[in-house]
């Protein structure tokens, strides 16, 4: 939780093709030039139309780092939406909603009901100039001056022609007239701050630190919540001389990428679980092949096609077990967009340098997420490491393409170079490249390159940051998170500090490497550990247990396809330090 003195939250709900993006981004763009922290959630539907759909905006002029826990004004653009989050508002707070097809009834006391006669205030039948005035009642109660407001629309509309972009302004006047003239605005001013924000999609972020990072090749067949990649590519492979490619299905899609990547450039793909699925064979592939190559897998909610556009942390294990055999691997699991970003050329480089596959776990949550960020903060020439890659032929023969090295890795030549001629197949090799079955199967050779594939990692977790602490030292708990649950997490330890309750976090972000002695030694001296993860069978702490052998004091799990919260941690730590139970699963009542 900010503990600034700006903290504000809206939520915006309706049914799909009500064009709810809109008003989100319009004010979202407004609050990130005020130099305000932001981030989004957006809970919607696997349909194109009706359902409902949810977007929650919170900004701050503090960092924040979740949607949070509570709402100060609801736009409702349909009757379900207010019937689902009416009681959720409290003193204080608005609702704005079209008073000509929705009732609001059974408010708490001191809630603010804004009615707007859309018909009246637009004398227009089309449904969606409701949204344009709900913006601009929204600008009135918050005491913003329409000409900022004005200036957004004019950029938001404007391909459409300057007739829609007057039209959206006479709206959006209407209504901030007539909120002005009726309702009464929050009583705190929205901060103001000296530096403008930016604002990007966890999506973006990654698809821009892998441009970074060098990145000249990407490949996917669209799935959400992973498709914000393949946009983002699509939108700036020409400027950036990226290669995209919309492939026929993900099988493909990773061998082309996997070839791309033996080709010489830095290459890339993205899906999320169902696509992951289809990968694994190539991934061990690459493997084989001492082939670096990244893989990102954007978790929702499984198994099978499961809820396709809700977030869950239940790719753990699939991607620990992509496909067959003993083969060495990188995961990571970013903690924000912002780490998103900046973990691309890290794992990049340790690709490159250890000639093998690269996973990074993300989810719906960062991945779909819209957030705040400092431009100064975006390293677009981050170092770039490419490894022992011979990119120059030579007339000596004799090249060994899987050279037994004492580090196990093997200076690695692009194909077609002079006197470097190799064979890269999914068969096991001899150093030459040969494959040992052509000859017969060879023990003592096919020992050999296993041990030395393994050996070439034995100094990976020298070039990984192990976790570290964050919170109160003499900590009554602490609470163990990986991936996209830090921000929530670090959110309910000063929830839990008013509570009376001191906790700190252990946030894991580097699955392979594991930092397996390092988390010992801060675990076992906690006076209580709680690990918190978005599934039900607790897959990150079966990893953790496997790789340490460390027990826990409890659990926090959710798996219903929303985020947490950060009172749902708090509800969590406080039920289970009294007693009450050793693994709390929140019931989700907001923000859905």
């Amino acid at each position: 939780m900010s503990s600034g003195m700006y903290d504000f939250a809206m939520g915006i709900g309706g049914e799909a093709g009500q064009g709810i993006a809109t008003p989100g981004d319009i004010l979202a763009r407004i609050f990130v030039r005020r130099g305000l922290h932001l981030t989004t959630y957006n809970a919607y539907q696997s349909i194109i139309r009706g359902g409902h759909i949810f977007l929650t905006v919170r900004v701050s002029d503090e960092k924040i780092y979740s949607h949070g826990d509570r709402l100060d004004l609801l736009l409702c653009l349909n009757q379900d939406t207010m019937d689902r989050h009416l009681n959720l508002m409290g003193p204080g707070s608005r609702v704005v909603y079209n008073s000509d097809n929705i009732k609001a009834e059974g408010a708490a006391r001191g809630v603010g009901l804004c009615p707007l006669p859309i018909g009246e205030l637009t004398q227009s039948r089309n449904r969606l100039v409701q949204n344009t005035v709900a913006v601009g009642a929204i600008m009135a109660l918050m005491k913003l001056d329409f000409e900022v407001l004005e200036e957004s629309l004019q950029l938001r509309f404007q391909r459409q022609g300057q007739a829609v972009v007057d039209e959206n302004v006479r709206v959006a006047r209407a209504g901030y007239d007539y909120t002005l003239a009726n309702f009464e605005p929050f009583s705190q001013e929205v901060a103001q701050l000296e530096k403008p924000m930016a604002v990007w999609a966890g999506n973006e972020a990654i698809a821009m630190g892998a441009a970074a990072a060098g990145m000249k090749f990407y490949a996917a067949y669209p799935m959400s919540p992973s498709s914000g990649i393949l946009h983002w590519m699509a939108s700036n492979a020409r400027n950036l001389g990226i290669m995209v490619r919309q492939v026929e299905d993900e099988i493909g899609v990773a061998n082309m990428t996997i070839g791309a990547a033996h080709a010489g450039c830095r290459a890339m793909c993205g899906t999320s679980g169902g696509g992951f699925a289809l990968m694994t064979e190539a991934i061990g592939a690459a493997g084989m092949m001492e082939i670096p190559v990244v893989f990102v897998n954007v978790q929702r909610a499984g198994p099978s096609t499961g809820v396709p556009t809700k977030t869950e942390q239940g790719d753990l294990w699939q991607a620990l077990g992509a496909s067959q055999g003993d083969f060495q691997r990188l995961i990571v699991a970013p903690t924000d967009a912002l780490d998103a970003f900046n973990t691309m050329p890290e794992l990049f480089n340790l690709t490159d340098y250890y000639q093998c596959p690269g996973i990074v776990i993300s989810d719906l949550l960062i991945s779909e997420g819209r957030y705040s960020v400092d431009p100064d903060d975006i390293d677009m020439q981050p170092t770039i490491e490419r490894g022992s890659l011979i990119m120059e032929g030579s007339t000596t023969d004799g090249y060994k393409r899987y050279e037994n090295t004492e580090s196990g890795i093997s200076p690695r030549a692009l194909p077609g170079l002079e006197g470097k001629v190799h064979v890269v197949a999914t068969d096991e090799h001899d150093e030459d490249s040969m494959l040992i079955s052509d000859e017969f199967t060879n023990p003592h050779k096919r020992r050999m390159m296993v041990e030395k594939r393994s050996r070439k990692m034995s100094d990976l977790l020298g070039r990984v940051a192990p976790p570290q602490i964050e919170g109160e030292e003499d900590a009554d708990v602490t609470l163990v998170g990986w991936g996209s649950t830090y921000g929530t997490i670090k959110e309910a330890l000063d929830l839990l500090a008013v509570q009376g309750i001191k906790a700190n976090q252990l946030a894991i972000k580097w699955i392979v490497p594991f930092h397996g002695d390092a988390i010992t030694d801060i675990l076992s001296k906690a006076k209580k550990v709680i690990v918190v993860e978005n599934n039900e069978s607790g897959q990150f702490y079966r990893y953790m247990r496997s790789e340490t052998g460390l027990s826990v004091d409890g659990h926090v799990r959710k798996y219903d396809g929303e985020p947490f919260a950060p009172h749902h941690i708090v509800q969590g730590v406080i039920d289970l330090l009294k007693g009450e139970t050793d693994r709390y699963v929140p019931y989700q009542e907001i923000m859905v």
